[in-house]
């Protein structure tokens, strides 16, 4: 049997079928539920300063990787690309840059909401201009940070082969002292040591709840800041562990250094199943916003949607009656001004 070939890799229908269906289901709620968040947030970024800023930026993230499943769909029904290598490779490097800001913004949740609790004299006054400067930079630091995805990816120019995308793309041999290196630099910074972070924050944060001589007020916000942060810690579990246990593997796969046929298709249908798991966290960060903030519940409930629509119908109003008044006023003036 020959390595690489159909059968020993893996890709075979019912993974792409896999893919294209998972990406179906997350496409619709991921889409509507991330445009709600980010209105929800837009309302209330006034009332709070308890990580709205880096809510708005995960979402963002997530809807940018929402956007993006559509052409993934469409490549793994059709199996052939068509719209040119430079789109393949920037919405392949897209998928790892949503991914890791999504992973970053989590973090920062955590740490956000932990500070706020265990230390509110300090940072309850936090301008929320150092969230915007922190969340700039973060962006800056997972677009660099992502870039050896699509570099160690073979283009077509280089495969001869002008129709084929994302898991489909071949990986370009490395030194393997230095693909360890990098694979063992891309797991610690980008998985587990955020996850050692929201561990903390999460272990902290039970501590305190076990002081002697809580006032009930701060006891009540210390529980809403654990369910958060532990809620930040299941979804980075379920969404993105399954990714980083298999990443190492599938580059052995797609680099050949992994030989047996079973072993193979055994890494790549698992590594499938891991990277649908990490799309699907774009549809499980509403939830996270839903169950654990109230001000986001609060904007949801019938009343104050009902309230938000019509004060946006009354601003909406009174801009035409300004406006159109604006317009009687000139009409009147014109003729006084000719004598």
């Amino acid at each position: 049997m020959v390595v690489g070939g159909d059968e020993c890799n893996g890709e075979n229908d019912f993974s792409k079928r896999f893919y294209a269906i998972m990406y179906t289901i997350i496409l619709v709620p991921g889409l509507i539920w991330n445009i709600l968040a980010l209105w929800v947030f837009y309302g209330y970024m006034k009332e709070t300063k308890r990580a709205v800023i880096f809510m708005m930026n995960l979402a963002v993230a997530d809807l940018a990787q929402v956007l993006s499943l559509p052409l993934r769909i469409f490549y793994y029904l059709s199996e052939s690309w068509h719209l040119g290598r430079g789109v393949c490779m920037f919405c392949f490097y897209l998928k790892y840059v949503n991914m890791y800001a999504s992973i970053f913004f989590l973090v920062c949740i955590s740490v956000r909401r932990f500070l706020f609790v265990m230390y509110p004299f300090k940072f309850s006054d936090c301008k929320r201009i150092y969230d915007i400067y922190i969340s700039l930079a973060g962006w800056v630091v997972v677009c660099l940070g992502c870039l050896p995805f699509p570099l160690l990816r073979l283009t077509s120019n280089e495969t001869h082969t002008n129709n084929k995308c994302f898991v489909d793309l071949p990986v370009k041999t490395v030194d393997g002292t230095i693909s360890i290196v990098m694979m063992t630099i891309g797991e610690l910074v980008g998985f587990v040591t955020p996850l050692l972070i929201i561990l903390y924050c999460s272990w902290k944060t039970v501590l305190s709840l076990k002081e002697k001589n809580l006032v009930p007020q701060d006891l009540g916000e210390k529980q809403k800041a654990l369910k958060m942060i532990l809620t930040c810690a299941v979804v980075f579990l379920i969404c993105f562990a399954p990714y980083h246990v298999s990443f190492p593997l599938d580059y052995l796969v797609k680099a050949n250094r992994i030989k047996d046929c079973y072993s193979r298709k055994v890494i790549l249908i698992f590594h499938a199943v891991a990277l649908c798991l990490a799309s699907l966290n774009s549809c499980v960060d509403p939830v996270i916003y839903y169950f654990t903030t109230d001000e986001f519940r609060r904007r949801l409930s019938r009343q104050d949607l009902q309230d938000s629509i019509q004060l946006h119908n009354r601003r909406y109003g009174n801009q035409v009656d300004s406006t159109q008044g604006g317009a009687i006023e000139d009409a009147m003036e014109k003729p006084n001004s000719t004598h």
